[in-house]
């Protein structure tokens, strides 16, 4: 069983960044188009936003508030799929026969977002970058569980997920499409329930091993249940049964 405490939330889609579009989305979801708009992150130098990739700047945006100026905070950064759209523009070049960029390799792998968030934060504590399946966000929520055992006071846990290219219709369907989510996450200690935030319980039990298609992303269906006043979750993948039950 672990206790959480979401103290505060943010999550970015296209058309979607305010408190009020993302209570009118849980009310009605749809699936919303997906261009090429992406954050502006005027928050930090055109310099460093110019290395950015669009998940990078939806990851920077909504995790970027969460944190205070001054505060170090571990990061545990999800994704199931990552950097599709650069990793589908260097497996193009090698299909080519054209020299590959060391950078933009660099920057496609899985800890890159989490590696740009520490520089360009200042952030000198501990970082995770995982991905998992269809549950890679439950097991973001471990990886919190885990820091916040060893003594974090918080955590910041981001599950992000771009719409992969066209050419991956085929093996990708589970990217309605692209969002961010960040969560900042504090233990449910008894000192602590005066205190703000919605307070959540997550435990997994066993499965029967048949995983059920969900309409939604578990965090985008996360993110309705923190609109709506849902009271539990149940996220079946495989042999997995996760749990969500929110605390009074």
């Amino acid at each position: 069983m672990m206790d959480f405490r979401i103290e505060q939330w943010r999550a970015w889609a296209p058309g979607l960044d305010s408190n009020e579009a993302w209570r009118a989305w849980a009310r009605e979801p749809v699936k919303v188009t997906d261009g090429d708009e992406q954050p502006s992150c005027d928050f930090l130098p055109a310099m460093q936003r110019r290395r950015l990739s669009r998940l990078a700047r939806m990851t920077l945006h909504v995790a970027w508030p969460l944190c205070g100026d001054d505060e170090q905070l571990p990061l545990v950064f999800a994704s199931r799929h990552g950097e599709t759209p650069r990793t589908f523009v260097l497996l193009s070049e090698v299909a080519d026969g054209q020299p590959l960029s060391p950078t933009q390799f660099g920057l496609s792998v899985h800890n890159a977002i989490a590696g740009q968030w520490s520089i360009l934060r200042g952030q000198r504590g501990e970082s995770v970058a995982i991905a998992g399946e269809a549950d890679t966000f439950e097991h973001a929520m471990v990886e919190a569980a885990a820091l916040l055992g060893e003594g974090a006071p918080a955590v910041l846990v981001v599950m992000a997920e771009e719409r992969p290219p066209a050419a991956y219709d085929g093996w990708i369907d589970d990217v309605p499409f692209s969002y961010a989510l960040a969560l900042r996450v504090r233990g449910n200690n008894t000192g602590d329930n005066a205190q703000a935030g919605q307070r959540w319980q997550l435990r997994l039990e066993p499965g029967h091993g048949d995983s059920v298609s969900s309409t939604w992303p578990h965090a985008l269906d996360f993110v309705r249940a923190l609109h709506d006043g849902s009271e539990t979750l149940n996220h079946l993948w495989k042999t997995r049964r996760w749990i969500w039950q929110r605390v009074p």
